[in-house]
Protein backbone atom coordinates (compact mmCIF):
# COMPACT_ATOMS: atom_id res chain seq x y z
CA UNK A 1 0.00 0.00 0.00
CA UNK A 2 1.28 3.46 -0.81
CA UNK A 3 2.12 5.73 2.09
CA UNK A 4 -0.76 8.06 3.04
CA UNK A 5 -0.26 11.77 2.64
CA UNK A 6 1.12 13.71 5.60
CA UNK A 7 -2.18 15.43 6.41
CA UNK A 8 -5.68 14.79 5.07
CA UNK A 9 -6.54 18.36 6.09
CA UNK A 10 -3.73 20.01 4.13
CA UNK A 11 -4.67 23.62 3.32
CA UNK A 12 -5.11 24.45 -0.36
CA UNK A 13 -5.88 27.87 -1.67
CA UNK A 14 -9.14 28.19 -3.64
CA UNK A 15 -9.14 29.77 -7.06
CA UNK A 16 -9.06 33.56 -7.34
CA UNK A 17 -12.40 35.20 -6.78
CA UNK A 18 -14.02 32.52 -4.63
CA UNK A 19 -11.88 32.50 -1.49
CA UNK A 20 -14.26 34.77 0.41
CA UNK A 21 -17.22 32.63 -0.67
CA UNK A 22 -15.56 29.41 0.57
CA UNK A 23 -14.79 31.09 3.90
CA UNK A 24 -18.41 32.18 4.26
CA UNK A 25 -19.77 28.70 3.50
CA UNK A 26 -17.33 27.13 5.97
CA UNK A 27 -18.29 29.69 8.60
CA UNK A 28 -21.97 28.82 8.20
CA UNK A 29 -21.20 25.18 9.00
CA UNK A 30 -19.08 25.89 12.09
CA UNK A 31 -22.09 26.24 14.47
CA UNK A 32 -23.52 22.97 13.13
CA UNK A 33 -20.52 20.73 13.85
CA UNK A 34 -22.14 18.96 16.83
CA UNK A 35 -25.44 18.55 14.98
CA UNK A 36 -23.70 17.14 11.89
CA UNK A 37 -21.65 14.74 14.02
CA UNK A 38 -24.84 13.40 15.65
CA UNK A 39 -26.45 12.99 12.22
CA UNK A 40 -23.41 11.06 10.96
CA UNK A 41 -23.61 8.70 13.96
CA UNK A 42 -27.34 8.15 13.40
CA UNK A 43 -26.77 7.36 9.73
CA UNK A 44 -23.85 5.05 10.54
CA UNK A 45 -25.95 3.22 13.14
CA UNK A 46 -28.61 2.58 10.49
CA UNK A 47 -26.39 1.86 7.48
CA UNK A 48 -22.98 0.51 8.55
CA UNK A 49 -22.83 -3.30 9.03
CA UNK A 50 -21.72 -4.21 12.55
CA UNK A 51 -22.07 -0.65 13.90
CA UNK A 52 -25.10 -1.54 15.98
CA UNK A 53 -23.06 -4.19 17.84
CA UNK A 54 -20.70 -1.56 19.26
CA UNK A 55 -21.40 -0.36 22.84
CA UNK A 56 -23.83 2.55 23.05
CA UNK A 57 -21.36 4.87 24.78
CA UNK A 58 -18.83 4.17 22.05
CA UNK A 59 -21.36 5.12 19.37
CA UNK A 60 -22.58 8.27 21.10
CA UNK A 61 -19.31 9.51 22.57
CA UNK A 62 -16.21 8.08 20.95
CA UNK A 63 -17.43 7.89 17.35
CA UNK A 64 -19.28 11.19 17.62
CA UNK A 65 -16.05 12.76 18.89
CA UNK A 66 -14.14 11.36 15.90
CA UNK A 67 -16.82 12.75 13.56
CA UNK A 68 -16.53 16.21 15.15
CA UNK A 69 -12.73 16.05 14.85
CA UNK A 70 -13.00 15.19 11.15
CA UNK A 71 -15.54 17.92 10.35
CA UNK A 72 -13.56 20.51 12.28
CA UNK A 73 -10.34 19.50 10.50
CA UNK A 74 -12.00 19.80 7.10
CA UNK A 75 -13.41 23.27 7.86
CA UNK A 76 -10.09 24.46 9.26
CA UNK A 77 -8.37 23.25 6.09
CA UNK A 78 -10.93 25.13 4.02
CA UNK A 79 -9.96 28.29 5.91
CA UNK A 80 -6.26 27.71 5.25
CA UNK A 81 -5.33 26.27 8.67
CA UNK A 82 -3.32 23.04 8.48
CA UNK A 83 -4.38 20.33 10.93
CA UNK A 84 -1.90 17.44 10.98
CA UNK A 85 -3.51 15.42 13.79
CA UNK A 86 -4.60 12.05 12.40
CA UNK A 87 -3.55 9.77 15.26
CA UNK A 88 -7.05 9.71 16.78
CA UNK A 89 -8.55 8.51 13.50
CA UNK A 90 -5.85 5.88 13.09
CA UNK A 91 -6.46 4.62 16.62
CA UNK A 92 -10.19 4.34 15.94
CA UNK A 93 -9.56 2.32 12.76
CA UNK A 94 -7.23 -0.06 14.64
CA UNK A 95 -9.88 -0.43 17.37
CA UNK A 96 -12.52 -1.36 14.79
CA UNK A 97 -10.18 -4.12 13.57
CA UNK A 98 -9.79 -5.41 17.15
CA UNK A 99 -13.58 -5.29 17.66
CA UNK A 100 -14.21 -7.43 14.59
CA UNK A 101 -15.83 -4.69 12.47
CA UNK A 102 -15.18 -5.55 8.84
CA UNK A 103 -13.07 -3.14 6.80
CA UNK A 104 -16.02 -2.56 4.48
CA UNK A 105 -17.95 -1.23 7.48
CA UNK A 106 -15.11 1.14 8.38
CA UNK A 107 -14.98 2.49 4.83
CA UNK A 108 -18.77 2.74 4.62
CA UNK A 109 -18.69 4.91 7.76
CA UNK A 110 -16.47 7.42 5.94
CA UNK A 111 -18.77 7.39 2.92
CA UNK A 112 -21.73 8.18 5.18
CA UNK A 113 -19.79 11.14 6.55
CA UNK A 114 -19.11 12.38 3.00
CA UNK A 115 -22.81 12.19 2.15
CA UNK A 116 -23.84 14.12 5.26
CA UNK A 117 -21.22 16.84 4.74
CA UNK A 118 -21.98 17.14 1.03
CA UNK A 119 -25.65 17.69 1.82
CA UNK A 120 -24.67 20.27 4.47
CA UNK A 121 -22.41 22.14 2.05
CA UNK A 122 -25.15 22.26 -0.56
CA UNK A 123 -27.63 23.56 2.00
CA UNK A 124 -25.19 26.22 3.23
CA UNK A 125 -24.28 27.56 -0.22
CA UNK A 126 -26.25 30.52 -1.55
CA UNK A 127 -26.98 31.69 -5.10
CA UNK A 128 -23.82 32.95 -6.74
CA UNK A 129 -21.58 30.67 -4.61
CA UNK A 130 -21.74 27.68 -6.97
CA UNK A 131 -18.04 27.81 -7.85
CA UNK A 132 -17.08 27.89 -4.17
CA UNK A 133 -19.40 24.96 -3.50
CA UNK A 134 -17.74 22.92 -6.26
CA UNK A 135 -14.28 23.73 -4.84
CA UNK A 136 -15.32 22.74 -1.30
CA UNK A 137 -16.97 19.52 -2.51
CA UNK A 138 -13.88 18.48 -4.43
CA UNK A 139 -11.78 19.43 -1.39
CA UNK A 140 -14.03 17.22 0.74
CA UNK A 141 -13.47 14.26 -1.54
CA UNK A 142 -9.70 14.82 -1.47
CA UNK A 143 -9.75 15.02 2.33
CA UNK A 144 -11.78 11.85 2.74
CA UNK A 145 -9.64 9.94 0.24
CA UNK A 146 -6.60 10.76 2.37
CA UNK A 147 -8.49 9.83 5.55
CA UNK A 148 -9.43 6.47 4.03
CA UNK A 149 -5.77 5.79 3.23
CA UNK A 150 -4.80 6.48 6.84
CA UNK A 151 -7.70 4.43 8.21
CA UNK A 152 -7.09 1.47 5.91
CA UNK A 153 -3.39 1.35 6.74
CA UNK A 154 -4.11 1.53 10.48
CA UNK A 155 -6.89 -1.09 10.18
CA UNK A 156 -4.66 -3.55 8.31
CA UNK A 157 -1.84 -3.05 10.80
CA UNK A 158 -4.34 -3.66 13.59
CA UNK A 159 -5.58 -6.81 11.85
CA UNK A 160 -2.02 -8.05 11.45
CA UNK A 161 -1.37 -7.47 15.15
CA UNK A 162 -4.61 -9.27 16.06
CA UNK A 163 -3.81 -12.23 13.81
CA UNK A 164 -0.29 -12.49 15.19
CA UNK A 165 -1.63 -12.34 18.76
CA UNK A 166 -4.26 -14.97 17.93
CA UNK A 167 -1.65 -17.31 16.45
CA UNK A 168 0.57 -16.80 19.48
CA UNK A 169 -2.29 -17.70 21.84
CA UNK A 170 -3.29 -20.69 19.69
CA UNK A 171 0.32 -21.93 19.77
CA UNK A 172 0.47 -21.55 23.55
CA UNK A 173 -2.79 -23.47 23.95
CA UNK A 174 -1.62 -26.27 21.67
CA UNK A 175 1.68 -26.53 23.54
CA UNK A 176 0.02 -26.22 26.94
CA UNK A 177 2.56 -23.46 27.59
CA UNK A 178 1.13 -20.82 29.99
CA UNK A 179 -1.79 -19.72 27.77
CA UNK A 180 -3.16 -17.54 30.60
CA UNK A 181 -0.02 -15.38 30.52
CA UNK A 182 -0.08 -15.14 26.72
CA UNK A 183 -3.78 -14.22 26.69
CA UNK A 184 -3.23 -11.48 29.27
CA UNK A 185 -0.21 -10.08 27.40
CA UNK A 186 -2.02 -10.10 24.03
CA UNK A 187 -5.25 -8.69 25.43
CA UNK A 188 -7.26 -11.69 24.20
CA UNK A 189 -9.93 -13.63 26.11
CA UNK A 190 -9.15 -17.16 27.23
CA UNK A 191 -12.22 -19.34 26.76
CA UNK A 192 -13.39 -21.79 29.46
CA UNK A 193 -13.06 -24.52 26.84
CA UNK A 194 -12.68 -25.00 23.11
CA UNK A 195 -14.06 -26.96 20.19
CA UNK A 196 -10.96 -27.93 18.21
CA UNK A 197 -11.14 -28.51 14.46
CA UNK A 198 -8.40 -30.04 12.35
CA UNK A 199 -9.05 -29.03 8.75
CA UNK A 200 -7.59 -30.54 5.61
CA UNK A 201 -8.47 -30.86 1.95
CA UNK A 202 -9.59 -34.30 0.66
CA UNK A 203 -6.61 -34.25 -1.68
CA UNK A 204 -3.10 -32.86 -1.06
CA UNK A 205 -2.78 -29.18 -1.94
CA UNK A 206 -0.08 -26.61 -2.37
CA UNK A 207 0.61 -24.59 0.82
CA UNK A 208 -1.06 -21.48 -0.62
CA UNK A 209 -4.23 -23.45 -1.42
CA UNK A 210 -4.17 -25.02 2.05
CA UNK A 211 -3.98 -21.59 3.70
CA UNK A 212 -6.81 -20.39 1.46
CA UNK A 213 -8.95 -23.32 2.62
CA UNK A 214 -8.31 -22.42 6.27
CA UNK A 215 -9.20 -18.79 5.52
CA UNK A 216 -12.46 -19.91 3.88
CA UNK A 217 -13.33 -22.04 6.91
CA UNK A 218 -12.73 -19.12 9.26
CA UNK A 219 -14.91 -16.90 7.08
CA UNK A 220 -17.76 -19.42 7.14
CA UNK A 221 -17.53 -19.86 10.91
CA UNK A 222 -17.25 -16.14 11.73
CA UNK A 223 -21.01 -15.66 12.39
CA UNK A 224 -21.17 -18.36 15.07
CA UNK A 225 -17.67 -17.76 16.48
CA UNK A 226 -18.45 -14.09 17.25
CA UNK A 227 -14.88 -13.02 16.50
CA UNK A 228 -13.42 -15.42 19.10
CA UNK A 229 -11.97 -18.08 16.80
CA UNK A 230 -8.24 -18.82 16.94
CA UNK A 231 -6.37 -20.55 14.15
CA UNK A 232 -2.98 -21.94 13.29
CA UNK A 233 -2.19 -22.92 9.67
CA UNK A 234 -0.24 -25.99 8.64
CA UNK A 235 0.75 -27.71 5.40
CA UNK A 236 -2.66 -29.33 4.88
CA UNK A 237 -4.99 -26.63 6.17
CA UNK A 238 -4.74 -25.97 9.86
CA UNK A 239 -6.29 -26.03 13.31
CA UNK A 240 -9.22 -23.88 14.42
CA UNK A 241 -10.11 -23.27 18.07
CA UNK A 242 -13.72 -22.23 18.59
CA UNK A 243 -15.50 -21.24 21.82
CA UNK A 244 -17.65 -23.94 23.38
CA UNK A 245 -21.36 -23.81 22.68
CA UNK A 246 -21.16 -24.26 18.92
CA UNK A 247 -23.01 -27.45 18.06
CA UNK A 248 -22.08 -30.01 15.43
CA UNK A 249 -25.16 -29.06 13.44
CA UNK A 250 -24.09 -25.39 13.56
CA UNK A 251 -20.69 -26.33 12.16
CA UNK A 252 -22.16 -28.40 9.36
CA UNK A 253 -24.67 -25.70 8.48
CA UNK A 254 -22.11 -22.89 8.38
CA UNK A 255 -19.58 -24.87 6.36
CA UNK A 256 -22.18 -26.05 3.85
CA UNK A 257 -23.90 -22.69 3.32
CA UNK A 258 -23.82 -21.76 -0.35
CA UNK A 259 -21.13 -23.70 -2.18
CA UNK A 260 -19.94 -26.49 0.16
CA UNK A 261 -16.24 -26.32 0.95
CA UNK A 262 -14.15 -29.31 -0.17
CA UNK A 263 -12.78 -30.22 3.24
CA UNK A 264 -12.39 -32.97 5.79
CA UNK A 265 -12.47 -31.80 9.40
CA UNK A 266 -11.95 -33.65 12.65
CA UNK A 267 -13.70 -32.19 15.71
CA UNK A 268 -12.84 -32.76 19.37
CA UNK A 269 -13.84 -31.02 22.60
CA UNK A 270 -11.41 -29.49 25.10
CA UNK A 271 -13.28 -29.03 28.38
CA UNK A 272 -10.67 -26.52 29.55
CA UNK A 273 -7.61 -24.71 28.15
CA UNK A 274 -5.36 -27.44 29.54
CA UNK A 275 -7.18 -30.06 27.46
CA UNK A 276 -6.45 -28.36 24.13
CA UNK A 277 -3.26 -30.34 23.26
CA UNK A 278 -5.02 -33.70 23.65
CA UNK A 279 -8.12 -32.47 21.79
CA UNK A 280 -5.97 -31.13 18.94
CA UNK A 281 -4.18 -34.47 18.63
CA UNK A 282 -7.49 -36.31 18.57
CA UNK A 283 -8.98 -33.92 16.01
CA UNK A 284 -5.94 -34.33 13.76
CA UNK A 285 -6.16 -38.13 13.92
CA UNK A 286 -9.90 -38.03 13.17
CA UNK A 287 -9.26 -35.84 10.12
CA UNK A 288 -6.44 -38.13 9.02
CA UNK A 289 -8.51 -41.35 9.04
CA UNK A 290 -11.75 -39.82 7.72
CA UNK A 291 -12.26 -40.32 4.00
CA UNK A 292 -15.52 -38.56 3.21
CA UNK A 293 -15.78 -34.75 3.09
CA UNK A 294 -17.51 -33.21 6.10
CA UNK A 295 -17.06 -32.61 9.83
CA UNK A 296 -16.31 -35.83 11.71
CA UNK A 297 -16.39 -36.64 15.42
CA UNK A 298 -14.72 -39.58 17.11
CA UNK A 299 -17.76 -41.87 16.99
CA UNK A 300 -18.04 -41.26 13.22
CA UNK A 301 -14.66 -42.94 12.59
CA UNK A 302 -14.28 -44.95 15.78
CA UNK A 303 -13.06 -48.24 14.26
CA UNK A 304 -10.62 -46.63 11.86
CA UNK A 305 -9.37 -44.33 14.62
CA UNK A 306 -8.75 -47.26 16.96
CA UNK A 307 -7.02 -49.38 14.34
CA UNK A 308 -4.81 -46.48 13.33
CA UNK A 309 -3.31 -46.44 16.82
CA UNK A 310 -1.77 -49.93 16.63
CA UNK A 311 1.71 -49.26 15.34
CA UNK A 312 3.32 -52.72 15.61
CA UNK A 313 1.06 -54.33 13.00
CA UNK A 314 0.59 -51.32 10.76
CA UNK A 315 3.29 -52.16 8.21
CA UNK A 316 2.00 -55.69 7.70
CA UNK A 317 -1.59 -54.51 7.33
CA UNK A 318 -0.65 -51.89 4.75
CA UNK A 319 1.35 -54.53 2.89
CA UNK A 320 -1.92 -56.36 2.16
CA UNK A 321 -2.64 -53.65 -0.42
CA UNK A 322 0.73 -53.94 -2.16
CA UNK A 323 -0.48 -56.50 -4.78
CA UNK A 324 -3.09 -53.93 -5.91
CA UNK A 325 -0.55 -51.22 -6.60
CA UNK A 326 0.11 -50.76 -10.26
CA UNK A 327 -3.37 -52.01 -11.19
CA UNK A 328 -5.38 -48.97 -12.19
CA UNK A 329 -8.59 -48.54 -10.21
CA UNK A 330 -8.28 -51.56 -7.91
CA UNK A 331 -7.43 -49.79 -4.60
CA UNK A 332 -9.99 -47.06 -5.33
CA UNK A 333 -12.69 -49.59 -6.14
CA UNK A 334 -12.14 -51.58 -2.95
CA UNK A 335 -12.22 -48.39 -0.87
CA UNK A 336 -15.38 -47.15 -2.58
CA UNK A 337 -17.02 -50.58 -2.17
CA UNK A 338 -16.43 -50.45 1.59
CA UNK A 339 -17.52 -46.81 1.83
CA UNK A 340 -20.84 -47.68 0.12
CA UNK A 341 -21.69 -50.63 2.38
CA UNK A 342 -20.77 -53.32 -0.18
CA UNK A 343 -23.36 -51.97 -2.63
CA UNK A 344 -21.97 -52.60 -6.11
CA UNK A 345 -24.39 -50.26 -7.89
CA UNK A 346 -23.73 -47.30 -5.59
CA UNK A 347 -20.01 -47.97 -5.88
CA UNK A 348 -20.28 -47.87 -9.66
CA UNK A 349 -22.16 -44.58 -9.53
CA UNK A 350 -19.51 -43.07 -7.25
CA UNK A 351 -16.70 -44.22 -9.56
CA UNK A 352 -18.69 -43.45 -12.73
CA UNK A 353 -18.17 -46.94 -14.12
CA UNK A 354 -20.46 -49.85 -14.99
CA UNK A 355 -21.47 -52.19 -12.11
CA UNK A 356 -19.90 -55.09 -14.04
CA UNK A 357 -16.60 -53.18 -13.97
CA UNK A 358 -16.86 -52.98 -10.20
CA UNK A 359 -17.51 -56.71 -9.99
CA UNK A 360 -14.54 -57.51 -12.22
CA UNK A 361 -12.23 -55.25 -10.23
CA UNK A 362 -13.30 -56.74 -6.89
CA UNK A 363 -12.76 -60.25 -8.22
CA UNK A 364 -9.29 -59.26 -9.44
CA UNK A 365 -8.49 -57.68 -6.05
CA UNK A 366 -9.51 -60.91 -4.29
CA UNK A 367 -7.36 -62.95 -6.69
CA UNK A 368 -4.29 -60.75 -6.11
CA UNK A 369 -4.55 -60.41 -2.32
CA UNK A 370 -6.30 -63.57 -1.22
CA UNK A 371 -8.89 -61.41 0.54
CA UNK A 372 -12.51 -61.28 -0.56
CA UNK A 373 -14.03 -57.83 0.10
CA UNK A 374 -17.48 -59.48 0.28
CA UNK A 375 -16.58 -61.39 3.46
CA UNK A 376 -16.43 -60.14 7.05
CA UNK A 377 -12.70 -60.87 7.30
CA UNK A 378 -12.01 -59.18 3.98
CA UNK A 379 -13.98 -56.09 4.94
CA UNK A 380 -12.14 -55.77 8.27
CA UNK A 381 -8.65 -56.28 6.86
CA UNK A 382 -9.16 -54.18 3.75
CA UNK A 383 -10.73 -51.42 5.86
CA UNK A 384 -7.86 -51.44 8.37
CA UNK A 385 -5.22 -51.47 5.61
CA UNK A 386 -6.86 -48.64 3.69
CA UNK A 387 -7.19 -46.57 6.87
CA UNK A 388 -3.52 -47.04 7.78
CA UNK A 389 -2.39 -46.19 4.24
CA UNK A 390 -4.56 -43.07 4.26
CA UNK A 391 -3.13 -42.06 7.63
CA UNK A 392 0.44 -42.56 6.37
CA UNK A 393 -0.27 -40.47 3.25
CA UNK A 394 -1.84 -37.73 5.36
Amino acid sequence: MSQPSASPFEALEPADGIREQTLRIAARLEPRINQLARLIVERQRAEVPGFDRLPGDMQDLEIASAARHTIRGFLRGARGVVDTETEVLRERAAQRAAEGVHLTGVLRAYHVGVEVLTDALCAAARPGEEAALVWLTRRLFTTVNALVEHATEAYLLGMADQQAAGRELASALLRGDAPQEVAARCGLPLEPGYLVLSVRAPEPREPVAARRLLHQVLGRLAPCADGRALSLPNEQGGLVLLPLGISHSDLVRQLSTGQPLPLIAGAALAAGPGDVPAAAEQAARIAAVARAPGVHRLHDVLLDYHLAGSGDSAAELVALLAPLDGHVGLPETVAAFLDHDLDRRRTAEALRVHPNTVGNRLARAAQLTGLDPHTTRGVQLFGAALTLRLLAES
